[in-house]
């Protein structure tokens, strides 16, 4: 085996990163000792983390996706490294000639199967786990995905995009010998022609392949305009897949159903038939029962997944653990088949559960997440085998002052561990922000809402200290005590940073969540006044010293609270739905604006959509307003800031636009964009800072 240099990222920093950093700290004075110590721009690039733990069927080896920042080409790469779980001695799989991903263990525990690139395609490659020697299993034009074993370790199943072609209204004149005419016309017919973070889609569909183990030409076994994937194995001879084969499907965004596949004639036959998401097929491991995800698609803008059991052939059917307040974010079967392993969302955290086939749960472990280096999301997942006589668990372990490690226990809660310790040459070098959780009765109905609060590393609480509300996205999606660059860069420039779980929040039960339901923003404003109003009685914050900031559904309620309240000194709205009208024709996901978020059309009723949407209220703002867009969004796209913006602009308030080249809705997918977001935001509010203002008086600046 090659050696696999890990550290290769701790470079001298590029000088075009230190252009970025157009911040004036939160912090009057400060040493240089102190300063040398501080969660700084530069020290994203020295984070590293861990995912996708997958743990060999006996138990014994995990290999999991070891992620560092690339200062040269300002990447998130990932290579797998193997860890002995007795042991914890670990080791490099493969070279660092391009990322590797996804790894997944033959079912004999013999081989490695995971995804590259190869010659600057994508590749999908298998290594000999006893010698360390790799082959291709084929290179292809189009990235594979959820590339699964099949039983008996002969075939691998994924899925792949297949181009198509649509016919045009013309046909244009044959080109001269070397002459240079414009592209040709692109005809689009489909409700959804561009995605966020593909751009333009071409024209096909996503189709599942499968291809021998030992190599060769990969078979195509759906076929059609309609996308399908999901594949998992019921027997080596019967896939399950997922997809919507409705004529309608771009009218119903969220409809799927669970089919099987039998490779011998490609007939397909479908197992589930409701109206609304059946999806993550998952056999048991005789083949006899299949769990899976969904719901009964009532029309809300949020309901939550259930997990279900049915027969093989699709009877059956039952829901298991119906009562369980969380949302199943991910599901594994224990090896014997009498129970499963259930990942979740729980208040903030994601909870392991095992269940067993009567709905009885007994939970496992709770700390898992922290995969989400940007903001803190409880992101996570783990993978489960048979170690003697109790299942062994490798999962990623999520804190609040670092990054996602791997860690393992055993399915009675014993043994729990933390095999890794990726970032040990940094942070005992640096002060990290402490992270407190606080619960606070919202003004609104007394409803108890779960905060965390990132303090700086000199903090007192004597009212001094300036606070930036970080409010998350989705808005259905959750925030939990888990390390975060941008949290962490906040509090070390000074800030005292509170982010917040309101109401729409998942993991609090399906209520909880659906409580913004054609009301958003709404009432989750007055959740997160009361956080803030809580901590300034608490004297953890100067109230003259406020500020406020959210990406998403962050930066709607961005844009929405500073058109209800001036108690802000400044905000920083990121990537925002500014309009519901403009959503509801022109994003990525306009159709499910409209059929479940609104329910209604913007040409026949648009008072629905201007009640929810901060451009209607735009002549109340006062308070100094930053935009912040991905040049290339297409989730809220470049406009929606832009309409707020000009707005703004119209209106005589302090505000700017800043565009971030080539970025689509996760600005935070590059490290140097990460920086450039934090550090601009931190800019704008230094400048609109009372104290910053009042000493820059005092000393004639």
């Amino acid at each position: 085996m090659e050696d696999c240099p890990v550290k290769f990222h701790r470079i001298a920093t590029a000088a075009s990163i230190a252009a970025l950093m157009a911040v004036s700290p939160a912090f009057a004075d400060s040493d240089a000792a102190d300063k040398s110590k501080r969660f700084t721009a530069e020290r994203v690039f020295d984070m590293e983390y861990a995912t996708d733990p997958q743990i060999s069927p006996d138990g014994r080896t995990i290999v999991y996706v070891r992620h560092s920042m690339d200062r040269m080409t300002d990447r998130d790469t990932g290579h797998l490294w193997a860890i002995d779980v007795e042991t914890g001695t670990q080791r490099p799989l493969l070279g660092a000639n391009g990322s590797a991903g996804a790894p997944r263990w033959s079912p004999d525990g013999t081989r490695l199967l995971f995804s590259t690139s190869e010659n600057g395609k994508p590749a999908l490659k298998i290594v000999y786990m006893d010698t360390g020697l790799s082959y291709s299993l084929a290179q292809f034009e189009e990235a594979p995905s959820g590339a699964t074993w099949s039983p008996d370790g002969k075939s691998i199943a994924f899925s792949m995009f297949v181009p198509g072609e649509k016919p045009g209204f013309a046909t244009a004149p044959k080109q001269p010998e070397g002459a240079k005419w414009s592209d040709p016309v692109k005809v689009i017919d489909d409700l959804t022609f561009r995605f966020d973070g593909q751009g333009y889609l071409e024209d096909g569909s996503d189709q599942v392949f499968v291809l021998p183990a030992d190599g060769g030409s990969p078979r195509q076994v759906t076929k059609g305009e309609a996308d399908m994937g999901g594949a998992a194995w019921l027997d080596n001879d019967t896939l399950l897949v997922s997809g919507n084969l409705a004529d309608d499907r771009d009218m119903d965004p969220v409809e799927s159903e669970i089919y099987a596949v039998e490779l011998s004639d490609l007939s397909i036959t479908p197992l589930t038939s409701r109206d609304g998401p059946d999806h993550s097929a998952l056999p048991s491991p005789d083949g006899q029962t299949i769990a899976f995800r969904g719901y009964n698609d009532e029309l809300k803008s949020y309901q939550q997944n259930k997990l279900y059991l049915m027969d093989a052939d699709g009877s059956n059917v039952r829901e298991l653990a119906p009562d369980f307040t969380g949302s199943p974010d991910q599901v594994r079967w224990a090896p014997d088949g009498k129970s499963l392993f259930v990942l979740f969302e729980d208040h903030g955290v994601l909870t392991l559960n095992e269940v067993d086939l009567q709905g009885r749960m007994t939970p496992v472990v709770t700390n898992i997440g922290g995969t989400s280096i940007g903001r803190p999301y409880a992101g996570g997942s783990f993978s489960v085998a048979k170690n003697g006589r109790r299942e062994q668990i490798a999962y990623t372990a999520g804190f609040a002052d670092r990054p996602a490690e791997v860690g393992t226990i055993r399915s009675d809660s014993r043994d729990n561990r933390i095999l890794t310790d990726l970032n040990a040459d940094v942070l005992p070098y640096l002060d990290m922000s402490p992270i407190e959780e606080i619960k606070v009765a919202s003004s609104h109905d007394g409803l108890e809402i779960e905060a965390w609060v990132a303090l700086p590393p000199d903090f007192k609480a004597d009212g001094s200290f300036p606070l930036i509300l970080e409010i998350h996205g989705g808005p259905f999606s959750m925030y939990g005590p888990f390390f975060a660059s941008e949290i962490q860069r906040y509090a070390a420039e000074g800030y005292v940073t509170v982010y917040v779980n309101p109401r729409g929040s998942t993991g609090y039960g399906e209520s909880f969540a659906q409580a913004i339901d054609r009301a958003y923003p709404g009432y989750d404003y007055d959740d997160l006044m009361s956080v803030v109003d809580d901590l300034v009685t608490r004297n953890y914050a100067d109230p003259d010293r406020l500020f406020v900031t959210g990406g998403s559904g962050g930066g709607i309620l961005t844009a929405w609270i500073v058109t209800k309240t001036d108690k802000f000194a400044a905000a920083a709205s990121v990537k925002p739905v500014i309009n519901w009208m403009t959503m509801a024709m022109a994003s990525d996901i306009s159709q499910y604006v409209r059929r479940h978020w609104i329910r209604e059309d913007p040409w026949t009723n648009p008072e629905a959509f201007l009640k929810l949407s901060p451009i209607s209220y735009v002549d109340k703002i006062v308070t100094p307003t930053l935009v912040m867009v991905g040049e290339e969004d297409w989730r809220t796209p470049t406009w929606e800031a832009e309409q707020f913006y000009t707005a703004l602009k119209m209106n005589d308030v302090e505000t700017a636009l800043i565009r971030v080249p080539g970025s689509p809705h996760y600005i935070a997918g590059r490290p140097s964009r990460l920086i450039a977001k934090t550090d601009n935001i931190m800019g704008w509010f230094a400048k609109y800072d009372p104290a910053k203002t009042e000493s820059d008086s005092d000393t004639g600046e």
